[in-house]
């Protein structure tokens, strides 16, 4: 295009050659002429201004030439603010992601039959295989379960309990536990509803026995409670059910805010830790851990194609089919982006910026350049004929 853009330049000097030479002949020829004259003076214009943009035209130091490697940390800046204006920012990423399906994604990964990219998953599957099998086991495994009881006492889950509480209860995620401690209620109710009367019966005194008022007040206190529970399951706005929201929501400002509260979990996690019962509960599911992930390494294929592979090929129809598992899961999906974004966003931006810093000029010349391409020599054309066809229309004009 270089060749071709210059050449036509070349063409139109000697165009403006020959008839400035048979103009006096033939003096219609000064239309050509007008035309090669405008047309040379098109092409250089443009040959200038497309030079100019990354180099100094003929190697001379014009001033406003050169732009782009004299501006080259100026772009750089300019282009990572772009990037974290229009691509990393949380809003702009929530809304890409909403027409990004996670979860189908993964189903249909998971519906994959297992001779589907053998390499991949045997060489995987050797390399992981060999480590675990490597490493000693007593001593992996205490370092593991070392490594969770350390982490879990240096970890204040405190706030975390209470700020998951907070954020299930603004989203209405209690709301689904809640209806089934009612439905527990009313069946513990149906379960005991014998020992609720004996108790009933023990308690009344000798004259509500003789008047056998006990058994009303049983049967009464009965059909309260269960009335009380068929209300407070139909009834989202009933006072009990209300009052117990309320309390779930204080005990989240609680787990979150009160030191008394935050002491007496911290107190209750490190008793839990020093149980006997726990730490063997943490070596069993390690050892079944371990055992699991060497067995499944060692024949992939044959795990994925026995139960275990129609566990996930059946997860895999779930999450292709079932719309709330898929909502769920493409919106923690979508938050999880959206957090990475707002928190490794500036690092991605100032990464860019600092590449382009590092770059010599030539090296920022040339790929802006190749970029754009063609299009820089198209311009040098359009130039050259649209300059052409100006000197024309002026030429007539001055004739006329």
């Amino acid at each position: 295009m270089k060749v071709a853009a210059t050449g036509l330049l070349v063409l139109m000097a000697a165009l403006f050659a020959v008839t400035r030479a048979l103009e006096p002949r033939y003096p219609w020829l000064g239309f050509v002429k007008a035309f090669a004259e405008a047309a040379m003076v098109g092409g250089l214009a443009d040959w200038f201004a497309v030079t100019a943009l990354f180099r100094h035209p003929l190697g001379l130091p014009i001033p406003h030439t050169a732009i782009i490697p004299r501006n080259k940390d100026r772009i750089g800046e300019a282009l990572a603010n772009f990037i974290r204006e229009n691509f990393l920012t949380p809003s702009v990423v929530a809304r890409r992601m909403r027409n990004i399906d996670v979860a189908g994604a993964a189903g249909r990964f998971l519906q994959t039959p297992a001779g589907e990219g053998t390499r991949i998953r045997a060489g995987a599957s050797r390399l992981i295989a060999d480590v675990f099998e490597s490493l000693d086991d007593e001593r992996l495994g205490g370092i593991v379960k070392g490594a969770v009881a350390t982490r879990l006492r240096k970890m204040e889950v405190s706030p975390l309990l209470g700020h998951a509480l907070a954020s299930a209860i603004n989203e209405d995620r209690h709301v689904p536990m809640l209806e089934a401690a009612i439905r527990w209620m009313a069946r513990a109710l149906d379960a005991n509803e014998p020992l609720i009367r004996e108790m009933v019966h023990k308690k009344a005194n000798w004259v509500l026995k003789l008047a056998g008022l006990d058994e009303k007040l049983a049967d009464a206190i009965v059909d309260g409670l269960r009335k009380l529970t068929v209300e407070m399951s139909t009834d989202p706005a009933h006072p009990v059910r209300i009052k117990v929201e309320e309390a779930l929501a204080q005990l989240a400002n609680d787990l979150q805010t009160r030191p008394e509260t935050r002491e007496r979990v911290e107190t209750l996690k490190e008793q839990l830790l020093d149980n006997r019962s726990v730490s063997l509960w943490l070596d069993a599911l390690w050892q079944k851990g371990r055992e699991a992930i060497i067995r499944a390494a060692r024949n992939p294929d044959a795990v994925l194609a026995g139960k275990l592979g129609e566990v996930m090929r059946s997860m895999g129809g779930t999450l292709e089919s079932d719309p709330r598992i898929r909502t769920a899961i493409n919106q923690f999906a979508r938050r999880a982006v959206v957090g990475m974004s707002a928190s490794y966003g500036s690092s991605i931006v100032k990464l860019v910026s600092e590449t382009i810093r590092s770059w010599d000029a030539g090296t920022v010349t040339t790929r802006l350049e190749s970029a754009v391409g063609r299009d820089l020599q198209y311009i040098r054309i359009n130039g050259t004929i649209v300059g052409g066809l100006v000197g024309v229309a002026i030429h007539a004009l001055d004739t006329l």
